[in-house]
């Protein structure tokens, strides 16, 4: 398999430095009761907002300090040949662009909160960055007023990175057992077939002939990781999409292990009791568990598809929360794993969070990251668009990989499944006051 060239743009290592004054002074900011952001700004990408950690004047950074990881932009091939043209012969340089404010995040009344303390121009030359690491600026900048005693200081470090992916593409709705294809570049090459099918109570093993599996094993992940229950009234359950590779054998599942339940006088599926997906792979003659996908429907105006991932190590009691977050149930969006980099705090390696679309973990107990040291994870992880319920384009996704995490055809697969479970979760989290489309629906039970 070729992977596909992608540049990682990352800022990281924020800090300032404000002088301290008097309450009466009002040429300065005292950064003890003011809390600091940062805007940042390159051309046609969406805008990135991440918090600046203030530091004594005193203080030397980084020495001694956590660096952050505050912002990262993901280029294409097609980006990188626009931004790189734009520079050569748009008549002007590229510049990554940050804009520091004090004062909380936010708007009031249409009104951004914030006072604009300085503004950053870095300069960006991106020719050649899909084949070796460039560091175009890492120190401190004099922001504000240029006066003795007056003028803070701002750092910041921003690198470029060779970041290669696998593109995979599904032929068409993951519930249609479609093709998957390997783009590169304009060249499409089949890499897996999908099989979507219903597991019926009486058939909880999801069995596969070129996978058998022993009904005490299987059993045992579906009631460890899910639950059997048969419930009244509305719910969807029992899907599963397994993923072969050319050959026909199976690579990767997806199997709904936890049904997705409209709550007590409601027709959505509510956070307090998501549905369930086990995304598994072939391990020893049997299907061994990779990860756990929930999904639900958030309230409120922005009546999103709200969703938690988990990857779930061989030989951890707990798993480990990768990515957290809303996509908008209507139009779709895209499902991020990026975590970021991680750094040592208190003799324990900790991720960072990461500003992609998907929440990256963040520093609770309650997620298992005393287990991250053995997780293999590290930055920019997969990615995978999703078609909203009111896209009139049938959904076919489209999933990234990095290469650094793709060692086997099962590795790619896992990307893969997973993709199609956080698809299929828009179908299975649709009100139950709509109708789902027939290949959804085996029998009556089904329907809403």
């Amino acid at each position: 398999m070729d992977p596909c060239p992608f540049v990682r743009l990352s800022v990281c290592n924020l800090a300032l430095k404000i002088p301290v004054a008097s309450k009466s002074a009002r040429s300065v900011v005292h950064p003890s009761s003011s809390p600091c952001f940062c805007k940042i700004k390159l051309k046609n990408f969406p805008l990135q907002s991440a918090v600046v950690p203030c530091i004594l004047p005193e203080s030397q950074f980084p020495d001694g300090q956590v660096q952050n990881h505050a912002a990262s932009f993901h280029l294409n091939k097609s980006d990188l040949e626009k931004l790189v043209a734009k520079s050569l012969f748009g008549g002007g340089k590229l510049y990554l662009q940050i804009s520091i404010y004090t004062g909380r995040r936010g708007s009031t009344c249409g009104v951004n909160s914030g006072r604009l303390l300085g503004k950053v121009d870095v300069p960006l030359d991106l020719a050649g960055t899909e084949s070796r690491s460039v560091l175009f600026y890492n120190g401190w900048i004099v922001i504000g007023k240029e006066a003795k005693n007056s003028s803070a200081q701002f750092h910041v470090s921003v690198k470029a990175e060779p970041d290669p992916r696998f593109v995979f593409q599904f032929d068409g709705e993951p519930e249609c057992s479609p093709q998957v294809f390997l783009i590169q570049g304009n060249i499409r090459q089949p890499v897996f077939t999908c099989k979507f099918s219903f597991r019926t109570p009486g058939d909880r093993n999801q069995r596969s002939r070129s996978l058998p599996l022993e009904h005490s094993s299987s059993r045992g992940w579906l009631s460890s990781f899910g639950s059997e229950r048969e419930r009244p009234g509305k719910e969807r359950k029992g899907w599963s999409i397994t993923v072969h590779d050319l050959s026909g054998s199976p690579v990767a599942a997806a199997s709904m292990v936890t049904p997705f339940v409209a709550s007590p006088g409601s027709d959505r599926v509510s956070r307090s009791n998501p549905g369930s997906w086990l995304i598994l792979r072939p391990g020893d003659g049997t299907w061994k568990p990779w990860g756990r996908l929930e999904a639900w429907r958030e309230r409120g105006s922005a009546d999103g598809l709200g969703y938690r991932f988990e990857l779930i190590p061989d030989s951890a009691a707990t798993g480990i929360v990768l990515a957290e977050s809303t996509l908008s149930c209507s139009k779709g969006g895209k499902f991020v794993i990026d975590l970021g980099t991680s750094v040592s705090t208190n003799g324990k390696s900790t991720p960072v969070n990461s500003t992609s679309p998907a929440c990256s973990p963040r520093g609770s107990g309650d997620f298992g990251y005393g287990l991250w040291p053995y997780c293999m994870y590290r930055g920019f992880v997969m990615s995978a668009n999703v078609e909203g319920e009111g896209g009139s384009k049938c959904s076919k996704p489209t999933v990234e990989v990095s290469v650094q995490h793709v060692n086997c055809t099962e590795d790619a697969a896992a990307f893969v499944a997973l993709s199609a479970a956080i698809d299929l979760s828009i179908d299975a989290c649709r009100l139950f006051s709509q109708k789902l489309r027939k290949e959804l629906c085996p029998s009556q039970d089904l329907l809403s």
